[in-house]
């Protein structure tokens, strides 16, 4: 089985690219965060690979770091996710967010992935939720798992629902609870929130 690949970025495209190594082309999937990660032709590069053989063809996914082909073994032990689905899922989600998603039970961020329906995120929250705290995030923090919603996952969600992007909406729940203290209530954190993002908007 091919593990890594170590040679010429000979070609990227939407999904793919093909490494030359040693004259070999392969040609590899990945999702659009490897990709946009790789130098452009003819750089040479290091992807780790993973390896999928089927009936009719060799697959190989690539990856920029092994938190990312971690996630996609995880997410392909989930009935309904082949490579396809996982790298669509990665690319919509990074590690850190899909941490923090399955954490905050957040079905509409797993939605915005190409492939991904109501059902299949649904089953994605049920069968990951125990299992995010062995999982690597790329700053190497690994997260505890969540075993209920505290009030700020509560305010994160409430902010979200409202439109706000998750990066924001996340940063700012951080800041909020750091200022009231960890027994801050749901109401508190929701108001407090709301205040800081419309003086930021207003700025």
């Amino acid at each position: 089985m091919i593990a890594q690949l170590t040679g010429r970025v000979d070609a990227l495209s939407d999904g793919t690219c093909v490494i030359d190594v040693g004259g070999v082309g392969y040609l590899v999937q990945a999702s659009s965060r490897t990709l946009s990660a790789l130098p452009q032709p003819p750089a040479a590069a290091k992807l780790l690979v993973e390896t999928h053989v089927r009936e009719d063809a060799i697959v190989l996914y690539g990856f920029a770091d092994a938190a990312e082909r971690d996630w996609f073994r995880l997410l392909t032990t989930v009935q309904g996710v082949g490579g396809r689905v996982a790298l669509a899922i990665l690319s919509s989600l990074s590690p850190r967010d899909l941490i923090a998603a399955i954490a905050a039970g957040d079905k509409a961020s797993l939605t915005r992935a190409q492939g991904v329906g109501p059902r299949l995120a649904v089953r994605l929250l049920t069968e990951l939720k125990d299992k995010t705290g062995t999982m690597p995030a790329p700053t190497g923090v690994v997260y505890a798992p969540v075993t209920a919603a505290t009030p700020a996952d509560d305010a994160l969600s409430a902010l979200l629902n409202l439109g706000y992007r998750r990066a924001e909406a996340q940063q700012t729940v951080a800041r909020v609870l750091e200022k009231l203290g960890e027994t801050a209530t749901l109401d508190a954190l929701i108001r407090d929130s709301l205040k800081e993002l419309a003086q930021r908007s207003a700025g």
